[in-house]
């Protein structure tokens, strides 16, 4: 039986970033045909957009780049993200310790390596968080960070897995 690798991206609001690397992360497993080996979700560590689809630069920069994002929508991380998940990429560094106080009584001290930055998969960037793009409108340039980071991400996973 293969194993089934689950990868959780989390944002503000889920609303740009991580429904964003959602996307790209699914697209890029599709073509390698991994579909059935890993699953991809995101979620934010607010609840204010919660069950709305992802935000209009978001979905402009997916349509450009042919990505679906069909029927996505905005929740919120819970604890029991940190169980169902194999992978917890936070898009920047105040998401990190917000989920790392969120999961404080339910990580376990061996996985903390689950946990971290989605810069920190591609460090050659100079770069620790990537830029919301809600407040900054850089939508293109935070779909470059993304594509790339989620390449170096399905690289990752797939040595973790020790997949040939």
């Amino acid at each position: 039986m293969e194993q089934s690798v689950r990868v959780l991206f989390i944002c503000l609001g889920n609303i740009c970033r991580s429904p964003m690397a959602e996307a790209v992360m699914r697209r890029l497993v599709l073509e390698q045909g991994l579909e059935s080996r890993i699953s991809i979700d995101s979620a934010g560590t607010g609840d204010w957009h919660i069950g709305r689809e992802p935000h209009e630069g978001t979905r402009k920069v997916l349509d450009t780049n042919g990505i679906s994002y069909e029927g996505m929508t905005a929740r919120q991380v819970s604890p029991q993200d940190w169980t169902g998940f194999h992978y917890l990429v936070c898009m920047d560094r105040k998401n990190l310790k917000d989920v790392r106080e969120m999961m404080s009584g339910t990580m376990e001290k061996n996985g903390a390596e689950k946990l971290f930055t989605f810069m920190e998969l591609i460090p050659e960037r100079g770069v620790a968080d990537v830029p919301d793009p809600y407040y900054e409108g850089n939508f293109d340039y935070v779909y470059e960070l993304v594509n790339e980071g989620c390449s170096a991400l399905l690289d990752k996973i797939k040595a973790d897995m020790d997949w040939r």
